[in-house]
């Protein structure tokens, strides 16, 4: 895969040091703004890039490149995506995938009609922790409980309650907690469970109507999802996954993910005690799984990027969409019941 990076912040900087062991992606070009010409030519030194633009068309006629990954602001996504694969290029988009379901949905079929791949960046769906989950759902049982928590206060918000609104937390630009860090519980449950019937969200809103925080309830047939996310305050993330004959848990931050419990009931053992609180206690088994510390927590997406573009596996490219495509119609669903306007 020749590989265009489409920005300067902190996500390309993460991006352009992941993909360093991955062998089979070469770092071909990077796209800055005329005033961050400076920082894509330090990138491009640093990393032996070839190509440094500040034209996005020009980049998109001229390049060698066959992807692109675009790593700007929320509501950059849909319009710099578009172009791409008008120009037939593979495109690879940080999360969230679009602001609009119906911008989600013209750039999936877009790419279905050109033969192309378009995929988003989530890391946790290219995590053997996440595969593990998929491989352990059934010794839970029946489904009856979803808890989720991804909460970091955020290195922006000290200036929001100073008045000064970044574009995390505008929503002009598709920004607030929601969006931003609730996706990932939000991808969790989708990619395991599919669509839910509904979504209603409970936000936290700030001074200039946006979410700083909030819990979002996902029903499904059984049992519901409880996805809560911060940006305005801290604590201890994880994924809690309850059946009627186990639970799976992850402990820690839900994009980065490195090790999984699952206690389910032990069918052998028949005897049932009760506990000091007068609560049945079931014999269970318990396995822990644990993967060892990546060389980055995006490595594997990329690795995984660069073999569906080079296979050209549209399959496995439409799969990924189509889960993407489903996680932009909840957040979108949530967001509008919330009265949250973009």
């Amino acid at each position: 895969m020749k590989l265009a990076f489409i920005g300067t912040g902190k996500i390309i900087e993460d991006a352009l040091m992941a993909v360093e062991p991955v062998k089979n992606i070469e770092r071909t070009a990077i796209f800055a703004r005329p005033h961050s010409r400076d920082k894509a030519e330090k990138f491009a030194s640093q990393y032996h890039i070839p190509e440094i633009y500040t034209n996005y068309q020009e980049l998109l006629e001229t390049t060698t490149a066959d992807t692109v990954y675009i790593g700007l602001i929320n509501s950059a996504h849909y319009p710099y995506a578009k172009e791409a694969l008008l120009h037939n290029k593979n495109v690879i988009l940080e999360k969230p995938l679009t602001g609009f379901l119906k911008e989600a949905m013209e750039l999936q079929t877009i790419a279905r009609e050109k033969q192309l791949c378009i995929m988003e960046a989530v890391t946790m769906l290219h995590n053997e922790v996440f595969y593990q989950m998929k491989d352990n759902l059934g010794k839970l049982g029946p489904v009856k409980m979803v808890l989720s928590n991804y909460s970091q206060y955020s290195s922006r918000y000290d200036n929001y309650l100073n008045g000064e609104v970044e574009h995390a937390f505008d929503a002009a630009y598709y920004g607030g907690a929601l969006y931003d860090i609730n996706v990932y519980n939000i991808h969790y449950c989708v990619a395991l469970f599919g669509a839910p019937k509904d979504a209603t969200y409970y936000p936290n809103l700030g001074f200039n109507g946006i979410d700083t925080s909030g819990t979002l309830v996902l029903s499904y047939d059984g049992f519901s999802a409880i996805c809560t996310g911060s940006k305005d305050s801290d604590s201890p993330g994880f994924v809690s996954i309850q059946g009627e004959k186990g639970f799976m848990r992850i402990e820690g931050k839900p994009n980065v993910a490195s090790a999984l419990q699952t206690t389910y009931v032990d069918e052998n053992v028949k005897e049932k005690v009760k506990d000091n609180a007068g609560a049945m206690v079931r014999a269970t088994i318990t396995e822990e799984f644990e993967t060892p510390a990546p060389f980055h927590r995006m490595t594997q997406e990329f690795q995984d990027f660069s073999r569906i573009i080079d296979e050209k596996d549209l399959k496995a490219a439409a799969e990924l969409i189509e889960e993407s495509v489903t996680v932009v119609g909840v957040l979108e669903t949530a967001r509008k019941k919330a009265g949250i306007e973009f």
